[in-house]
């Protein structure tokens, strides 16, 4: 029986809530399909900080070189600024781990009612590849004349040819196992180096792929588009920056953000993987027990796919569909009166 080894990171708020029923999902398919888990569980979070001033310890990314994949909740909690929490976990794992896929699924399941008039499931199924290495986010830049009228800040954005192109290959050739469409976002009428530069490697990846059609929209028009047209999309590549705006407004298009999932991937297995939903620590709901898990589960899915469990992975996914659509054991964000636990063990039972 195969058995992975995976790092568990609840993390704060929410995760600490849902990332239990991501857990005994896979734990359930696992037996249905014959594999197993060992879980190592990891306290990194902004309580950790509070006490000890670092998210992690000085050796956590060695410590998580050791497992094949991370299974992460939400990290950020009111007291401690977000770029702390952010720069002190995830980003120095996406990085070090060379995980620049950022994979984030966006589609209306039934049963789930979409803020757009007039659409359903049939009009809302794409995937969002986002570049997750380098891009906006990157931590060059400083700081100069700080507490004076003269104060200024600079951030260098970095797009190198490998970065740009590995993203855009990985989404050509998913777009191949799909509908056969990307469509890139783009900002080159006013960023006049780096996005000119985008559309050039996509333009020239793009001819590799003669039977993969394509679009090109700048961002604000393009985010139009996700509410006027998102029949009109498949696989949409873009930028660190806005292929994340774009995924939280394509989570709030398919009807939550509460099931929106996302995996940060390193295609080359040189590194371990991680797996963590889209939405956040959610502060305000946290403790309360009404947290949607559907998303830190269908990340799960994910999960499975990437361990080379496709088939357990599409049983999950379906019933999710399944257990979302009878709508009888489902959260409020969804229209339902289920705690976080009851609406995991539905879909548990229903594997």
């Amino acid at each position: 029986m195969a058995s992975h080894k995976i790092a568990v990171i609840p993390g704060d708020g929410i995760g600490n809530e849902v990332v239990p029923e991501g857990l005994r999902v896979l734990e359930a398919v696992g037996r249905k399909f014959g594999f197993d888990f060992q879980w190592t569980h990891f306290d990194w979070n902004c309580e950790r900080y509070a006490k000890t001033g670092s998210m992690m310890p000085n050796d956590g990314l060695d410590q998580l070189r050791q497992f094949e994949a991370i299974f992460l909740g939400a990290v950020g909690y009111p007291g401690v600024p977000d770029h702390i929490s952010l720069w002190g976990l995830l980003i120095p794992i996406r990085r070090t781990f060379k995980q620049y896929i950022n994979l984030r699924p966006v589609r209306l399941l039934p049963g789930v009612r979409t803020p757009l008039a007039d659409r359903g499931p049939k009009d809302i199924d794409m995937v969002i590849v986002r570049e997750n290495n380098e891009g906006e986010y990157s931590s060059i830049g400083g700081r100069m004349y700080g507490d004076t009228p003269e104060e200024a800040t600079v951030q260098l954005a970095w797009f190198s040819r490998k970065g740009v192109d590995r993203v855009v290959r990985f989404a050509f050739e998913l777009a191949r196992k799909r509908r056969g469409h990307v469509t890139s976002a783009t900002k080159s009428n006013g960023i006049v180096y780096t996005m000119p530069y985008w559309d050039e490697r996509f333009d020239t990846m793009a001819r590799e792929y003669p039977d993969v059609k394509t679009a090109q929209y700048h961002i604000d028009i393009l985010a139009a588009h996700f509410v006027q047209h998102p029949d009109w999309f498949d696989v949409v590549v873009g930028s660190n920056l806005f292929a994340d705006i774009l995924s939280d407004l394509g989570a709030a298009v398919a009807g939550s953000i509460g099931i929106a999932p996302a995996a940060n991937i390193n295609p080359e297995r040189e590194f371990p993987s991680l797996f963590e939903p889209v939405h956040g620590s959610a502060p305000d709901i946290a403790g309360k027990g009404i947290a949607n898990p559907v998303a830190q589960i269908w990340t799960a899915a994910l999960l499975l796919d990437h361990l080379g469990h496709p088939e357990a992975a599409q049983h999950v996914v379906s019933t999710i569909e399944r257990v979302v659509a009878e709508g009888v054991s489902v959260t409020r964000d969804l229209g339902g009166k289920a705690s976080t636990a009851e609406a995991g063990r539905a879909i548990v039972d229903a594997l």
